[in-house]
């Protein structure tokens, strides 16, 4: 048995067709073996693209599955999802609709019914056609697939009109869509808008005249010579010449490639160019290298076919138009093979539909942006909608689940993207900021013109009543403590965090120990220097204000040296209390270190109180119950103020706030306590004498010797 045909020579060097694959299997089995070409017009079995089993075997008509992947294009480009599909029972309609449904799965297409429609021609058969045709009512799908040979379609579609089945959309291959098989059926406009796909369709130029030459040469003596196969073609008159459907002139135009593939690689074989045809002998196999890497342009198409025998042409996507008694087809877009692309021209469509719009087939409508899904069904396409909360985020490659956002990222309800957080913190330069430096400079201001006052007039019993040097004191730790106020501007650092409230504490505790010492002083000359003389001779020999002030001052220190030791206030990312904000701010940290250090000025203060209140009937001249009690009500309410607004807002501004409180202590012990000495040195000089404070005393004197 002879197993190598390279050398064999077949009568026929190449075979254009069969027409259907289920025949072009056993052509492309048998004429493989001797590797004879064979070029099919209209067989789309995928199956035919396998080389090892079907090395010889080539086609001018896409195969299957470029046609599934059409159709698939088709349904997303008008959003349809909620589909059914129906298939010829041959091996065109099943794996046709097998691949479809795989395909549109993956594509989150949803097909809640599929059938394979069986041979109407008996009645079992009849009867299963119905079934199919009434359960695809019962599914609520807007759109069919029809996979299916033109001789099946006929017979569904009779089924479907008996069944009063309107303003549906079907979907159709190229085997039936332009086929009259189908546009000829009587109430088919009934069914709804029919569209689909299609080979191009290209024009064949010649062909009209070519029939008409032909069929008006019927003598007898050419009848006698003419060697046609199809005997009534003799009968064909010009006028009697049937008018090709649009379906019949795409498979003339696909012969006519075919042909012309192989005319262009015997000519290329032959040497045909240089204008005198080669004479040698040539083998199959070599006529199929040559039809395999052929390229030409045809009529404006450029034909040439890929390593598996499938042509580089797309498809034409046709929509049925109604034209006067008949039906045609209108072409409504195209599919760009090369480019992997569908084109649609949506304009001027005609829906079947009562206000001419894209019919709609959905399970559930399209959640809002934002909005995830929620299974309802085993079809991933029910389903209901709930928004994404706030700081999440619906990304939309799993549309059921919202994806929480970074830590730097927030987002508002219904969102599918985070943004970054804003920082924010005191800017030196914002209206605020500028605002309260402008009110440190005036507290710098006051408080050097009133230790120059005071320098001037050291020696007045005015400067020496309010205390005299230790004046100096009080006045240093307040400025020092208004300098601890630059540290609550700009970008919060270690140093700044961790100095701003012990400094600040310690300064305070330094001037609420001088008012103290002085209150207690004034209330000792004139009240406990009588009833315990011994105490008052030990307090003034033993420098007991200073030894107060120095001991007072430590102690606030060790607490403040405890806090920074044990926890310090550090930079601290704030991002809770606001979405769209970080704040950057110092960390306030609640440790027994600082509390104590604000209950111990606290304790200071009480006693400031005390001591005012003890000495409010002393001489006026020496009475600072008033301006002290002033000072420090100013500091309650200030602070009280702050840890209100605490509580309630705990943004960027609450740095603010916290500057104004120090500002307003500074300012109310420097307005309460030395702007009326000042004043009094300034403008009232006659008080400021020695006689005037001993008159003053006197009158005390003799009112108390009266009470």
């Amino acid at each position: 048995m002879q197993n190598n045909f390279t050398s064999y020579r077949p009568k026929a060097i190449a075979v254009i067709g069969p027409e259907s694959s289920d025949l072009a299997f056993t052509t492309a089995s048998i004429l493989g073996l001797f590797l004879v070409p064979q070029i099919s017009y209209e067989a789309t079995n995928e199956a035919l693209s396998l080389k090892r089993l079907y090395p010889s075997f080539l086609r001018t008509i896409p195969n299957d599955r470029l046609q599934v992947e059409v159709l698939v294009l088709l349904l997303q480009s008008f959003n349809w999802t909620w589909i059914a599909i129906v298939g010829s029972d041959d091996d065109y309609g099943r794996q046709g609709l097998q691949g479809l449904y795989d395909l549109a799965t993956e594509n989150a297409i949803c097909v809640p019914y599929q059938a394979i429609i069986p041979d109407g021609t008996n009645e079992k058969g009849a009867e299963e056609v119905k079934k199919i045709v009434h359960s695809l009512t019962q599914t609520g799908v807007r759109v069919v697939v029809v996979f299916s040979t033109k001789r099946v379609a006929k017979v569904f579609f009779e089924a479907v009109i008996q069944h009063n089945v309107t303003q549906m959309v079907w979907l159709g291959t190229e085997d039936w869509l332009l086929s009259p098989w189908i546009s000829n059926i009587p109430n088919i406009e009934k069914i709804g808008t029919v569209m689909g796909i299609s080979m191009k369709q290209v024009e064949l130029p010649g062909l009209r005249e070519f029939e008409s030459i032909y069929s008006g040469k019927n003598s007898s003596s050419q009848v006698e010579n003419c060697c046609q196969i199809c005997h009534k073609c003799r009968s064909f008159s010009p006028q009697s010449l049937p008018t090709p459907s649009d379906f019949d002139r795409q498979v003339s135009f696909n012969v006519y490639t075919a042909v012309y593939a192989v005319a262009y690689a015997l000519h290329e074989l032959l040497g045909c160019k240089s204008g005198a045809c080669s004479r040698d002998t040539f083998y199959p196999w070599q006529l199929l290298e040559r039809i395999r890497n052929i390229s030409f342009t045809l009529h404006n198409q450029t034909i040439y076919f890929d390593k598996e025998g499938n042509p580089g042409t797309g498809y034409d996507i046709a929509m049925w138009e109604r034209i006067r008694e008949s039906w045609s087809s209108v072409v409504i877009g195209s599919f760009r093979q090369n480019q992997r692309r569908l084109d649609i021209i949506r304009d001027d469509l005609k829906w079947h539909t009562e206000d001419n719009k894209v019919p709609v087939s959905v399970c559930s409508k399209e959640c809002e942006a934002g909005e995830k899904r929620l299974k309802t069904s085993v079809h991933q396409c029910c389903f209901a909608c709930k928004p994404c909360p706030k700081m999440t985020f619906l990304n939309k490659t799993n549309v059921y689940e919202c994806q929480p956002c970074m830590t730097h990222e927030w987002s508002p309800p219904k969102s599918e993207t985070c943004f970054n957080k804003t920082i924010e913190y005191l800017y030196w330069t914002e209206p605020v900021a500028l605002a309260l430096l402008s009110a440190i400079i005036v507290l710098f201001l006051l408080a050097m013109a009133i230790v120059l006052i005071f320098v001037l007039n050291l020696n007045t019993p005015v400067v020496k009543s309010a205390g005299g040097k230790m004046c100096f004191t009080v006045l240093g730790s307040l400025v020092c403590a208004c300098c601890t106020l630059f540290f609550y501007f700009g970008v919060p650092t270690k140093m700044r965090c961790m100095l701003r409230q012990p400094v600040f504490a310690i300064s305070y505790t330094v001037c609420l120990s001088c008012l103290l010492v002085r209150s207690f002083q004034v209330v000792s000359i004139f009240k406990l220097a009588a009833k315990f003389p011994m105490f008052n001779d030990f307090w003034v020999k033993k420098n007991g204000p200073i030894i107060f002030i120095f001991t007072s001052s430590a102690i606030q220190i060790i607490i403040s040296v405890i806090w920074i030791s044990s926890q310090p206030s550090v930079p601290t990312e704030v991002s809770d209390n606001f979405d769209s904000q970080i704040i950057l701010a110092c960390s306030e940290s609640l440790s027994a270190a600082a509390v104590l250090e604000i209950v111990y000025m606290g304790l200071l203060s009480t006693c400031c109180f005390v001591f005012c209140y003890v000495g409010k009937d002393l001489p006026e001249n020496y009475n600072e119950a008033k301006c002290i009690t002033f000072s420090l009500l100013i500091y309650f309410f200030s602070w009280i103020a702050f840890f209100t607004t605490y509580i309630v807002y705990k943004g960027k501004y609450i740095t603010a706030v916290n500057i104004l409180a120090i500002l307003a202590s500074i300012f109310g012990i420097l307005i309460g306590y030395f702007v009326p000495k000042c004043y009094v040195i300034l403008l009232r000089r006659d008080l400021n004498t020695t006689e005037h404070f001993q008159t003053s005393i006197q009158n005390y004197t003799k009112k108390k010797s009266c009470n």
